[in-house]
């Protein structure tokens, strides 16, 4: 569980001392809450120890999710408030963001997977053992449809339906996205076999941990992680570089990228259409290095 007490003490000062106007305050905690929540999938409990290639890292993320160049400058201008207050009255010994600026952040296309690294990946989990073909169904189950994996863990067993194919994914506006029949031969194993070994009888979520409750978030990316070490792709896996990896795949495959929006679950064409610049850059680069005249 992620320590908010430096986020409650902020929000105290902001609203005591400073008298800052609610929208200000609900503006700064809300970004706040937001980098918690990536440290907290990321394996980190608290604020104390954040480093300066963190906060970079985040504000990538965030530009890698489509957010505007003054989302990221508000984002920062948050933490950067958040920080030196914290610095100030002594809580933290000093601010990781000081020397970060919107023009200092990196600017990388995302990260996609080869397809020969996705199936190391989703041939690694043994489904005769119950944690491992459940592992087996999320990882198909994220490659299948793209969603987040805040929206993995939120599916509810009545959100999945294995004789059409299909899984409802319920954050904000529902959407409806197919799953591919390898996807649904996993789910099905894991509901037959391994769920009912593991879930408590009046749990309603489609993925538990071992001890019969609903998988976090955190809980998956330290599953993820131990994975991706076995199938030695070589660095970090996150559980966004599956999203950025189902998103080119499909376009490379010839999808449309209206179709893929939807999928995705994007208010902004543009958001979906970095991985459509991605692929054209494969493609250029595959050109350039096989072509006898490139």
């Amino acid at each position: 569980m992620f320590d908010t007490t430096h986020i409650d003490i902020y929000r105290k000062y902001l609203t005591e001392e400073r008298q800052a106007p609610m929208n200000t305050v609900t503006s700064y905690i809300r970004d706040i809450t937001q980098f918690a929540d990536f440290l907290f999938d990321g394996g980190k409990d608290g604020f104390a120890d954040v480093t300066e290639s963190e906060i970079r890292l985040f504000m990538a993320l965030l530009q890698e999710n489509g957010r505007s160049p003054a989302t990221v400058s508000r984002s920062i201008a948050s933490l950067k408030a958040f920080f030196s207050h914290m610095a100030a009255v002594g809580i933290f010994s000093r601010s990781p963001v000081v020397g970060i600026t919107v023009s200092a952040l990196p600017k990388k296309p995302p990260r996609i997977l080869t397809g020969e690294e996705i199936r190391r990946l989703l041939e690694q989990p043994d489904e005769k053992e119950p944690k491992c073909c459940r592992d087996k169904a999320m990882f198909e189950t994220l490659y299948a449809t793209g969603i987040r994996v805040s929206e993995l863990v939120a599916l509810d067993v009545t959100d999945v339906n294995l004789a059409t194919g299909l899984i409802t994914c319920r954050n904000g506006k529902d959407r409806i996205i197919p799953i591919y029949a390898e996807a649904v031969k996993s789910i099905g194993n894991y509901l037959a076999f391994a769920r009912p070994l593991m879930a408590d009888k009046e749990e309603c979520a489609m993925f538990v941990n071992t001890g019969g409750e609903r998988m976090t978030r955190q809980g998956f990316w330290k599953v993820l992680k131990s994975y991706t070490a076995k199938a030695q792709i070589g660095e970090d896996v996150t559980p966004q570089m599956l999203r950025h990896s189902f998103a080119a795949h499909l376009l490379e495959n010839g999808a449309d990228i209206r179709a893929l929006q939807e999928m995705l679950g994007h208010a902004d064409i543009s958001s979906t259409q970095k991985y459509a610049r991605v692929v054209k850059q494969q493609l250029k680069d595959v050109y350039n290095n096989s072509h006898p005249r490139a």
